[in-house]
């Protein structure tokens, strides 16, 4: 089912995009690509909670207590561009898993896993990013070239946290989320068509408990015709309280990227 929705959206984020380009009508320069990401990041912070007939289970870290670590992460993106119109569409999977001897009692969705026991933790979800910028500075046919403008963003990101001992106990629990964002972005080009740095900064949320913070800036390099080569740095800050379950995670560490566009 989760497999579904998440195709569903990609469906429509696409439509989404094509129709905004369609739509643009606007004299301009026309861009198309794709890019592929590997993302090296630090897990500055990994946390669970669930709640279960309103009571609060424990409020875990998944890194000293369950001994989740660090991954490399492979995102793939989807972009275009129209005059001072552009967007995107990326697809980030996020994967943890571990078996460790915890060292505290713990209570998840209602059962507790008692200390001293071996217990197998998976947590995987993926986010789906559906950004668009309007520049409003646009010099790009200036010197190097320059654009800045607004970006609004919408998060999607769905998944499922899950606990197994060595007993047998089982327990998971799922989730789905959806945050706004808004934003800037930045592009610079350095050297003509041959050396580009960019930027983009976005937040958002509702409540309290739910909100998103991302940024990532970026160099990349053009040693052929339509192939670019990245490398940058990304943060992302994701808090979510839904569905009687809350995790707060922190990722940030440096990337590289092959682009192929025009």
């Amino acid at each position: 089912m989760k497999t579904k929705r998440s195709v569903k959206w990609l469906h429509g984020c696409l439509t989404a995009l094509f129709v905004l380009f369609a739509a643009a009508g606007t004299a301009g320069a026309f861009e198309l690509g794709v890019r592929a990401y590997a993302w090296f990041p630090d897990l500055k912070t990994s946390e669970i909670q669930t709640i279960q007939n309103a009571a609060e289970g424990t409020k875990i870290d998944a890194k000293d207590v369950l001994g989740v670590g660090n991954k490399a992460l492979f995102i793939g993106e989807i972009y275009g561009g129209l005059g001072k119109h552009h967007g995107s569409f990326t697809y980030t999977p996020v994967g943890y898993s571990d078996d460790k001897i915890i060292p505290t009692d713990i209570t998840f969705n209602g059962v507790t896993f008692t200390r001293n026991s071996s217990v197998k933790t998976e947590i995987g979800y993926a986010m789906l990013d559906f950004k668009y910028q309007y520049d409003i500075v646009n010099m790009e046919n200036i010197l190097a070239g320059f654009s800045f403008g607004p970006m609004a963003q919408v998060k999607f990101s769905t998944g499922e946290t899950k606990l197994n001992a060595a007993g047998g106990t089982e327990q998971k629990k799922s989730f789905s989320s959806i945050l706004p964002m808004v934003g800037v972005g930045a592009h610079v080009g350095l050297i003509a068509n041959l050396l580009e740095a960019r930027a983009q900064v976005t937040g958002g949320g509702y409540g309290g408990g739910n909100y998103a913070v991302e940024a990532l800036a970026d160099i990349s390099v053009t040693p052929f015709p339509f192939v670019d080569i990245n490398a940058g740095y990304k943060a992302v800050k994701l808090k979510m309280d839904v569905n009687d379950y809350v995790m707060d995670q922190f990722l940030t560490g440096p990337y590289v990227a092959l682009t192929v566009g025009f």
